[in-house]
């Protein structure tokens, strides 16, 4: 048997046994982000996938080479396949859900292999870690980005404990932006479309004659008139309005040294999104649910708004022929005032209104070896500190009849948590022979978070006098972790990498901002780390002179201490049922998963990629009020099947251009939105059929015609079920939306 169909069998062996996918990343014909280029010169009658350089592991790689999980897309992938947020990435991931969390449309929710946190408070860190330009944000507001002016998304799966630290015990999602040019450059793209879309984004670059200084601008504007409608007042549900800006100044004295200053910033002033009332309260069961996915009949006020902003400064030192130095220092900081009524209706059964705010500091040095030698790598220190606070009124019953029965509750959530971490890591590379190689890393973080927590009953809806303390303390918890990685890779062939890996990581603890210590004592005490220990078999493959790419990976997860939002329940001194927003640990679990992504060229004008996954969780120990309960407890935002096909063919014009069109289709099955696993709320499998149709006219013109969800299937992106209240809604994903772009590069 040839070397080349033997590392096809392998190939295939280890996709059909179930292996993950190390990386996917969806091709077009005109898309040059599917793979990497390893072999010779492809025949006339394949396209070959092109070499993708990623730095998942602080270092430049090709995708191919990195023994790990990580999916990229480059700019022109990205504008192929209209993604046009993060949220977007839903489906081009495996095991991926990402979301716009409540009804907002830039905080942002996402899982990765069943790993995540679905709470936005202050109090609460996501467990998929958010990094701009190397950046990480803290806080999930504005963390939604919109896709302008990118170089490459990279989507690392797994616990990255080892080089990217706490909150990661998912994986990262890291948003690259384009380099500084040497010469005058940019874009502009204008965009309109159903639902009122009215889309501009553009960049401008540019150098000295000397390319010593080298500066880039980039704004984005977009807009539409959302999916519903508030039927009592007529304003509009989820209108987006968003604007963002990002500027770059490079200073390049020498060929060894490089400074770049970036600032940016975000407004979100767009109305609530609208969640659907999916069954009548119980308090008012005269109203009864909308057929509409997304009207609302809200008393309250459109109030949802969020600004954030951030500075980088990047120094890159060559110090040596073996040696290179990084600094990133950064602060950044947000605000966000919003009313979410979780009832949707003109009486206030549950009309919360909240501000959140945060800023943060944080200081990374990173050294880089590479002597050419049989062992290269990285190792570094981290500083973060960063405060986030934040101020909840709740007002439960609080209209006629049960307000003027005495049944009405004004509560207040406010408080602040302060986090300093101090953390140094190491990951190096021994390439023990052509064919194997060695990679051992750890980090080790210290933490520690202080809390100061401030909950109180009010007699009414001035939130003035306080008749109750339900919590007021302030406490400290620290966290001391060392997250080791260690994986070893085999090149079986040019084409074939196999490796395994073991690798740790955690999701740092603390308190519970709704603690209720009048009520429930235990939820005022500390709440344990997330860990979860990663086994992870995989493949890296491309066949048929490059024409072929196969990733796959096979893992098992052991996930304790896990960190769940909850509602508790409790019976009042009158008889009467209360409830609060519990924060705790629930207890272990497991992780199964197996990962494919693929991507071929058949010919000069097909493209055929795409990626599926299983997904196999299950809790081992679940305990409420003392019982085991994790036969009956199920993971949330972790369907079991889910993937996409992506079918593409170009027709050369001549001298009228280049026309590519695009058929996808995702699908996955059912999923439990929220932790109350109710049942009105659980989504069930569904599949969405996406299309494009870009003509490239000429060398600086392009227009894009793009199709999402063109079955016009409604779909549940999250939800709630406060039984107390008798609240059951869902919030939805977008309808059909079919927008036409025109772009100018030069």
């Amino acid at each position: 048997m040839k070397r080349s169909h033997l590392s096809l069998a392998i190939g295939l062996a280890v996709g059909l046994a179930g292996a993950a996918p190390l990386y996917a990343q969806q091709t077009s014909s005109t898309d040059n982000s599917a793979s990497q280029t390893q072999g010779n010169a492809s025949p006339s009658s394949a396209k070959k996938l092109d070499q993708v350089t990623v730095t998942a592991r602080k270092r430049e790689e090709t995708l191919q080479d990195v023994p790990i999980a990580v999916t990229a897309l480059t700019a022109q992938s990205l504008y192929n396949q209209n993604v046009q947020d993060l949220s977007d990435l839903q489906g081009k991931v495996p095991d991926m859900q990402i979301y716009a969390a409540r009804g907002s449309n830039t905080t942002l929710t996402a899982y990765i292999r069943g790993m995540g946190q679905a709470d936005p408070t202050w109090g609460f860190d996501p467990a998929v870690g958010i990094y701009l330009d190397d950046v990480y944000m803290a806080r999930p507001q504005g963390t939604l980005l919109d896709v302008f002016d990118v170089d490459r998304i990279e989507v690392l799966r797994g616990p990255q404990g080892t080089l990217y630290g706490k909150n990661t015990i998912g994986g990262a999602i890291k948003y690259v932006s384009k380099p500084l040019p040497t010469k005058t450059e940019g874009s502009v793209e204008v965009t309109t479309g159903t639902h009122g879309e009215k889309d501009v984004k553009a960049a401008l670059g540019g150098a000295s004659a000397d390319g010593v200084w080298r500066g880039r601008v980039a704004v984005a504007s977009e807009h539409n008139n959302g999916f519903g409608t508030d039927v009592l007042t007529g304003s509009r549900n989820g209108n987006k309005n968003t604007n963002a800006a990002r500027a770059t100044l490079g200073f390049f004295p020498t060929s060894n040294f490089n400074a770049q200053l970036e600032i940016d910033g975000m407004h979100d002033n767009s109305n609530p999104r609208g969640a659907k009332m999916l069954v009548a309260n119980s308090f008012y069961p005269q109203y009864q649910p909308l057929s509409s996915d997304y009207d609302t009949r809200s008393g309250m006020s459109q109030l949802n708004w969020t600004r954030m902003k951030g500075a980088a400064l990047t120094m890159n030192w060559i110090v040596s022929q073996n040696w290179t130095l990084k600094s990133v220092s950064a602060y950044r900081s947000s605000s966000t005032e919003s009313n979410i009524d979780f009832d949707t209706l003109p009486v206030a059964v549950a009309d919360v209104g909240a501000i959140y705010k945060d800023h943060q500091f944080s200081q990374e040095i990173q050294a880089n070896y590479d002597a050419g030698g049989a062992v290269h790598g990285v190792m570094g220190v981290y500083y973060f500190n960063g405060s986030a606070s934040g101020d909840i009124d709740n007002i439960f019953l609080g209209s006629p009849p049960y307000s003027t029965l005495g049944l009405a509750e004004y509560g207040n959530t406010g408080g602040s948590m302060g986090t300093r971490s101090y953390a140094g890591y190491g990951d190096f590379t021994w390439d023990i022979s052509p064919l194997w190689s060695l990679d051992v890393g750890a980090r080790y973080t210290d933490e520690t978070k202080t809390a100061v927590i401030q909950n109180y009953a009010y007699s009414n809806a001035n939130f003035n006098v306080p008749i109750a303390v339900l919590a007021n303390f302030a406490g400290s918890h620290a966290s001391h972790n060392i997250s080791p990685k260690v994986s070893l890779d085999y090149s079986a062939s040019e084409q074939v990498k196999l490796y395994a890996s073991y690798s740790e990581g955690f999701h740092s603890g603390g308190y519970n901002i709704r603690a209720n210590c009048a009520e429930i004592p235990s939820s005022c005490r500390p709440i344990a780390d997330e860990n979860v220990k990663s086994y992870e078999l995989g493949s890296k493959m491309s066949f048929f002179d490059d024409s072929l790419m196969l990733n796959t990976a096979l893992f098992h997860n052991i996930y304790s201490n896990i960190q769940l939002s909850v509602f508790s329940s409790y019976t009042e001194p009158n008889g009467s049922q209360g409830f609060f927003g519990d924060f705790t640990n629930a207890g272990k679990g497991h992780i199964d998963g197996m990962e494919e992504e693929f991507a071929w060229y058949p010919s000069q004008q097909w493209t055929i990629s795409g990626n599926f996954s299983y997904l196999h969780t299950k809790y081992t120990e679940f305990y409420s009020e003392g019982v085991n309960i994790a036969n009956t407890q199920y993971f949330t935002n972790a369907p079991k099947w889910s993937g996409a096909l992506n079918l593409q063919r170009s027709f050369p014009l001549g001298a009228y251009g280049d026309l590519s069109a695009r058929l996808s289709y995702q699908y996955q099955t059912s999923v439990w939105p929220e932790t109350t696993l109710s049942p009105l709320i659980k989504q069930g499998s569904y599949g969405l059929i996406n299309a494009g149709l870009i003509w490239q006219i000429d060398q600086p013109w392009s227009l894009s015609l793009q199709g999402t969800n063109l079955g016009d299937k409604s779909y549940r992106t999250t939800g709630y079920n406060i039984a107390a209240l008798g609240i059951v809604t869902g919030f939805y994903g977008p309808p059909r939306m079919v927008t036409l772009s025109a772009k100018y590069t030069f």
